[in-house]
């Protein structure tokens, strides 16, 4: 019985465990990106370091060959002057500037090879960054859709059922208040003789009460016509 008692509290300490992972599952997203992203970072600078070595090992190996080479004329110059001793020590000390040499160019091989490799892994960590990005931002675009699609009553995609509903009620209201302005404005003009002559004259009943433009030019045209 003991037994299943602690098997039950680890088998809900790893069901709450697994729940709240589920339920933060976007926030520890972003923080393994960005861990991710420091880390991308210190390997970069790592290698720029390497390669700043490496570059003066370069240079030290240059300097290496050209005091040889120095050397190495001086120490024949002291052979054919017959100085043994001065060509002897001349001669040991070219022999450890070429081991030094040897070892230089050893290391910058090496140096080259794990520089190159390197460059591979960041440049690989690099591309699997941006395509963690991109999916960052997709899962985060994803988790906003659906909170909007399972928002709680009033609010999200409930909020917009309700906002269509108020505009739909607005306009019906704004259309009925249209009508009843016009047809006020119809009973006031009806009740207007004024009004009402000026409808009958546009129909045709009767002389018109306003010079229309055909009145206008006929009588231009006359005056024009007795001045000529």
């Amino acid at each position: 019985m003991l037994k299943q008692f602690f098997a039950l509290v680890r088998g809900r300490a790893y069901e709450a465990a697994e729940s709240t992972i589920d339920r933060n599952a976007l926030a520890i997203l972003r923080q393994q990106v960005r861990d991710c992203a420091q880390a991308i970072d210190t390997a970069r600078k790592a290698v720029a370091i390497a390669i700043a070595q490496n570059e003066q090992e370069i240079e030290q190996h240059k300097r290496l060959v050209s005091s040889i080479a120095n050397l190495e004329t001086r120490t024949i110059a002291a052979i054919e002057q017959d100085k043994i001793a001065l060509a002897r020590q001349a001669a040991e000390t070219i022999a450890l500037l070429e081991a030094e040499r040897d070892a230089s160019a050893e290391a910058q091989q090496a140096f080259g090879a794990e520089i190159e490799r390197l460059r591979r892994i960041v440049q690989a960590s690099e591309m699997r960054l941006r395509e963690l990005r991109r999916g960052e931002r997709l899962a985060t675009a994803t988790d906003r859709t659906q909170r909007l699609r399972h928002g709680a009553p009033h609010s999200s995609l409930s909020a917009l059922k309700d906002a269509e509903e108020t505009l739909v009620r607005l306009r019906a209201r704004q259309k009925e208040i249209d009508g009843a302005a016009a047809a006020l404005d119809e009973m006031e003009r009806a009740a207007d003789p004024g009004a009402l002559a000026e409808k009958l004259a546009a129909a045709g009943c009767g002389a018109p009460i306003r010079s229309t433009a055909d009145d206008v030019l006929a009588r231009l045209a006359a005056r024009a016509g007795k001045s000529a």
